[in-house]
């Protein structure tokens, strides 16, 4: 494997509430190299979203970078200054948003939402501009792209918006892409186009991807190694085939028995949802934040909290039946 592209380490991210303290990733470490595809896989809330954001440092208020260490082609991301960063967004590092409707202005073209990004990190004339937004829309599949890029996003499809939202994020052919739930408001056919269409960047372009998401069958298709996160925490840490051949934290297994669409054998199988709810960040239990939802905790459950291990023969993980 190359060296590290990016390397987070350690990273706290918390939301100074009235209420409390909210620990929305707590202590989360890993490394991505070059062209790697990484997946982060978890319920809502349990601080996928806020890890990305962090990275690029876009958390906001009462969001604070409460300690840890981004590491980004040498350079501690969150050491450097704000006009340095700025450089860094949509230029090195790319995000894709989950819902293009919000990061799509509604009231500018396509055409000058794309170019802002190649005006402002590229130097390049408005004339070509132009030219490099008809090619990127080309790439990313929307046909007529010289007719299609005068739209506004509410003229075109989720999938066509999602489309113009990729290619905003390649226009500067970034090192890296956040894509945060990339597929989740699309229709099955139009999910399968998109995750092909970014694998395909990926390989051409040879960028590195952090992929967000919930579904287990997207991390399936699209991710070489994952993280399983809850309440803020990495509880599990795996290839993408170890993982679904053999999950050992019984929070991964329950994500995988709560997957629609289990096939074993030719009998398809009802999907088990995992008991009770997420507990609040606010008001974590002690010991293992799953234990009140864990069909195998014990008493150490209740009274320790487990670190991150590698059991001998197996990849790492947070629980104490290992």
């Amino acid at each position: 494997m190359n060296s590290a592209l990016l390397e987070v380490k350690d990273l706290k991210t918390y939301f100074l509430t009235e209420a409390g303290i909210a620990r929305a990733v707590d202590s989360v470490s890993f490394k991505m190299s070059e062209r790697q595809v990484l997946g982060i896989v978890g319920e809502s809330g349990c601080g996928k979203s806020v890890c990305a954001l962090s990275i690029l440092r876009l958390v906001p208020p009462p969001g604070v970078a409460a300690g840890g260490e981004i590491w980004f082609r040498g350079e501690n991301l969150l050491l450097i200054p704000e006009h340095e960063m700025q450089s860094i967004r949509g230029n090195e590092i790319s995000m894709i948003f989950q819902e293009p409707m919000t990061s799509l202005n509604p009231v500018f073209r396509v055409e000058d939402q794309i170019a802002e990004v190649l005006l402002r990190h590229k130097g390049i004339s408005k004339k070509e501009a132009r030219l490099q937004v008809t090619d990127l829309l080309r790439r990313v599949g929307i046909q007529s792209p010289e007719i299609r890029m005068r739209d506004y996003p509410h003229q075109m499809s989720g999938g066509m918006r999602q489309r113009v939202v990729i290619a905003m994020a390649v226009a500067c052919n970034p090192r890296l892409i956040i894509a945060d739930e990339p597929t989740t408001a699309l229709d099955v056919t139009i999910q399968a186009q998109i995750l092909m269409l970014l694998d395909d960047l990926r390989q051409t372009h040879g960028m590195a991807i952090l992929l967000i998401t919930h579904d287990l069958g997207v991390i399936a298709e699209m991710a070489e190694q994952v993280l399983v996160m809850y309440t803020g925490r990495v509880v599990e840490h795996a290839g993408v085939k170890e993982l679904f051949e053999n999950p050992l934290h019984p929070y991964t297994q329950g994500l995988m028995r709560s997957a629609p669409g289990r096939v074993i054998g030719e009998e398809r199988i009802r999907l088990e949802p995992i008991p009770g709810v997420v507990p609040s960040l606010l008001s974590l239990p002690p010991g293992c934040r799953f234990n009140t939802r864990c069909p195998w905790s014990f008493d150490r459950c209740f009274r320790e909290e487990p670190e991150l291990i590698e059991p001998a023969g197996a990849h790492p993980v947070r629980c104490w039946l290992y």
